[in-house]
């Protein structure tokens, strides 16, 4: 059995972070570490999985801790996927934020049908002004 070790808010390479994210099929400005940077800097929750040493997963948030959270990021490496690391990212988001507080998030459309098996309701009362880059 593998054991995942995981840890809130701690500091994270943009490097690492676009290497998860480029294993994962997360499409994300990977080649701009600048902007995966400010990515980090500004997210206030993050929840990163390891193992041995080595970074394979992600969950980053912002949130006000009283009325919503939007994950904005969850990303596990390909080859750690379908054993439960990106629900438990999410459950450690959950146990963090509390039951008063909405989780949110926008899935790109190869994720769309994961949300709803680990208990995500679809809306249909969102918007989006999509960004120009």
């Amino acid at each position: 059995m593998t054991t995942i070790e995981y840890s809130q808010n701690i500091p994270l390479s943009a490097a690492e972070v676009a290497e998860v994210f480029n294993a994962s099929g997360i499409r994300r400005p990977t080649n701009d570490l600048a902007r995966i940077e400010h990515m980090l800097a500004n997210a206030n929750l993050t929840w990163s999985a390891w193992h041995e040493g080595r970074l394979i997963g992600l969950a980053r948030a912002l949130t006000d801790f009283s009325y919503c959270c939007y994950l904005s990021d969850l990303a596990v490496v390909k080859s750690y996927q379908n054993q439960g690391i990106g629900s438990e990212l999410i459950d450690r988001i959950k146990t963090v934020i509390g039951e008063e507080v909405a989780l949110i998030l926008i899935s790109s459309p190869e994720a769309i049908g994961y949300y709803p098996r680990i208990g995500f309701d679809r809306i249909d009362n969102g918007f989006i002004i999509k960004r120009n880059r």
